[in-house]
């Protein structure tokens, strides 16, 4: 078992992804991706005008960060590689169709880049949700993945995610803390020796594996290492009118966990594929997503839809907003200056089920030249996980199914 335990952490390092520059001589330091599900309209979200000289027209889904208009790349008519629908856009957004056997490793981008960036942090990645526990674990429900087939689920109670940052610092939190760090590994170490003894190479494998995942589990459990955290309302993470205040409270945790240095990699799920909430906040009374699939000859559902669309815009801009307020712990700029923050969406058009035409808005990080809409007629979305790959420092020429092509997205 000690030689298990030491070798596991060296499994690690020989698949890890090697970092390199940016082909731009500059590379972001963290990674942050926020999901909005069911697709969108895309002639009510595209941008006017050419690449550096654009403009998001009265009413359209994006117009809500023409403020942040500079700070952002758009970019429109991208493809998912062997995936179609709700389900398999939301398997695919991500991981670019991948299994084991790709240089990805069947992981998703963030996953990915947290193999490689986040040994540094207390916690290697940070994933947040709102709402997507209910319908439990699946294709539907999951977008970042630590493996092929195995998710890394999302934390929609900003209570739980709370602990996890600032469990230390809570009134009785040395003691859970103390009782926490007591090493489950430890204590179960004699059964799961004699169990490795009993399986072959390939079993071995995916137990070292399992071991590694348990002790950062461990890690991270070893109670807050950030300070100064305002308490958090104990709302029913499930009602559908917390949506918005959780969905607060988990982009400002999210960027707390940055700005204390807990991870260099974080996500937030609005929900997930399919998702019914209705979005009363703004006076609606049906489902988001059967607003979704309102037809062009249904004017009053289609509105109704893009008026949802536009909240998550503005819900994107808050985040935006609150990263370029704070500083970078490592100095150097604001926190947005030095984070990519990727908004991903799972489909295109979402009355035709298709996954063409995907919009993507990336912001920050310094490794792209912001200010620009790009139309990539119909490039395959995984080139983009490699230029994402890139940014962040790895060296990776494919991401997913190597049906897509290898090397970044041209143009970016």
């Amino acid at each position: 078992m000690g030689a298990a335990l030491l070798a596991a952490p060296f499994l690690g390092l020989l698949t890890r992804p090697r970092r390199a520059r940016a082909a731009t001589g500059v590379r972001a330091k963290r990674l942050v991706v926020f999901f909005t599900p069911n697709g969108t309209v895309p002639a009510r979200w595209r941008p006017s005008g050419s690449e550096t000289s654009f403009s998001f027209p009265a009413g359209s889904i994006l117009e809500p960060l023409a403020a942040h208009r500079q700070r952002l790349v758009v970019v429109d008519g991208l493809q998912f590689v062997g995936a179609s629908n709700h389900e398999g856009g939301m398997a695919a957004m991500l991981t670019g169709s991948g299994s084991a056997g790709d240089e990805s490793r069947g992981m998703s981008v963030d996953q990915f880049v947290a193999a490689a960036i986040g040994g540094t942090t207390r916690l290697r990645s940070l994933e947040l949700g709102v709402q997507t526990s209910a319908w439990g674990g699946s294709v539907q429900t999951r977008m970042s993945y630590r493996a092929a087939g195995q998710f890394a689920p999302p934390d929609d109670s900003p209570r739980g995610v709370y602990t996890r940052l600032y469990g230390d610092a809570m009134p009785g939190g040395a003691d859970r803390v103390l009782a926490r760090r007591q090493s489950v590994l430890d204590a179960v170490k004699g059964d799961l020796g004699q169990l490795r003894g009993r399986l072959g190479n390939e079993e071995q494998h995916k137990l070292d594996q399992h071991l590694t995942s348990l002790r950062e589990l461990e890690r991270a459990l070893g109670g807050g290492s950030c300070s100064g955290g305002t308490p958090v309302a104990d709302l029913p993470i499930h009602a559908n009118d917390n949506f918005p205040a959780i969905g607060k409270t988990q982009m400002d945790l999210l960027v707390a966990s940055l700005a204390c240095g807990a991870t260099n990699v974080a996500s937030i799920q609005w929900a997930h594929t399919v998702a019914p909430t209705v979005f009363t906040w703004i006076g609606q009374s049906e489902g988001h997503h059967a607003l979704s699939h309102m037809d062009d000859g249904n004017a009053a559902g289609v509105a109704a839809f893009v008026a949802a669309e536009r909240w998550f815009a503005s819900q994107f801009g808050y985040l935006l907003d609150k990263l370029a307020a704070a500083p970078d712990p490592e100095g150097g700029g604001t926190l947005l200056d030095t984070t990519l923050v990727v908004w991903a969406k799972e489909m295109g058009d979402a009355r035709a089920h298709v996954c063409t035409e995907v919009p993507f808005v990336l912001a920050g990080g310094g490794a792209f030249t912001p200010g620009r809409y790009l139309r990539v007629n119909g490039a395959a979305h995984a080139r983009l996980l490699v230029s994402i790959c890139h940014a962040m420092g790895l060296s990776n020429t494919t991401f997913g199914n190597p049906a897509a092509g290898a090397g970044p997205l041209a143009g970016l």
